[in-house]
């Protein structure tokens, strides 16, 4: 009886771990204060899709036209894409060109526009084949540039730093244009790029590490594909005064596996109270 009752549990959490989490899907709204953000941008709401990785296990297009319609549905004022569109290997996955991704990108809609970085799948790829694909439907590529985005009174500098792993990260070209009076919202792909960043910016936006993937109570997060470990696995993190928030993202990379780290699109409320 009680080697029954093991081998029962255990085929439920590999069930769990290798299909019902990783097929899941969820919204995830949350609200963060940040000192410095304006009076006029509060209760602005930011919707990451990070990691989309389309083509992995359960993340074909049908999942991210699903995606696309219930981010719409949230009514986002800004949408950030912080890198991977495509997938490098993993078991169970296949791969899915951006073209075919960014078309059904196309249809994400924020008053204050759609914005993309690229991440290191995206570069292992081809970096310029992928930003040509997001830019022909209409999906502005900051690679280690800034754009001004504004809705009523709220104005921000939109900084889009390049991966950290693959791509320049040129922050001082990224913050070329930066004049002293901006507020500065950053997102790149790798959140490692956070303790080189300058103290003007307000708030950092990345994915990149999918939250680990798998989450042990007591134990924490075993793999964590960053030079700091856990220190920046996920969610909001705040380091001598600078903010950061790290998406766990959407897809997988390598083996299609999420444990307690389901996959979601992050909607980020900020206020400064």
């Amino acid at each position: 009886m009680y080697k029954t009752l093991v081998v029962l549990v255990f085929g439920a959490l590999v069930a769990w771990a290798f299909y019902f989490e990783p097929s899941s899907q969820l919204i995830n709204k949350e609200k963060i204060v940040i000192p410095t953000w304006p009076d006029a941008c509060n209760g602005k709401r930011i919707a990451i899709l990070a990691d989309l990785h389309v083509g992995s296990p359960y993340k074909g297009l049908d999942s991210l036209e699903n995606l696309v319609n219930d981010v719409n549905n949230a009514e986002p004022d800004l949408i950030l894409l912080p890198g991977d569109f495509v997938i490098q290997g993993v078991v169970g996955g296949s791969f899915v060109t951006p073209e075919k991704a960014a078309k059904i990108l196309t249809n994400l809609h924020a008053s204050m526009g759609v914005f993309a970085v690229l991440g290191n799948h995206d570069w292992w790829l081809d970096h310029k084949r992928v930003q040509k694909a997001l830019e022909n439907n209409n999906i502005i590529v900051l690679e280690d540039r800034s754009k001004y985005i504004t809705s009523g009174k709220c104005q921000l500098r939109l900084v889009g730093i390049s991966d950290f792993w693959e791509g320049p990260h040129n922050i001082e070209q990224a913050m070329s244009e930066v004049k002293p009076s901006d507020q500065v919202l950053a997102f790149t792909h790798n959140p490692d790029v956070f303790p080189e960043l300058p103290t003007k910016i307000s708030l950092t936006i990345a994915g990149h590490t999918h939250g680990g993937q798998v989450y042990l109570p007591g134990i924490g997060r075993p793999i964590v594909p960053s030079q700091y470990g856990q220190r920046f696995a996920i969610g909001h993190i705040i380091e001598h005064g600078s903010h950061l928030y790290v998406s766990p993202g959407v897809g997988t990379s390598i083996i299609p596996v999420r444990f307690l780290v389901p996959p979601e699109a992050t909607i980020l409320e900020i206020s400064n109270e």
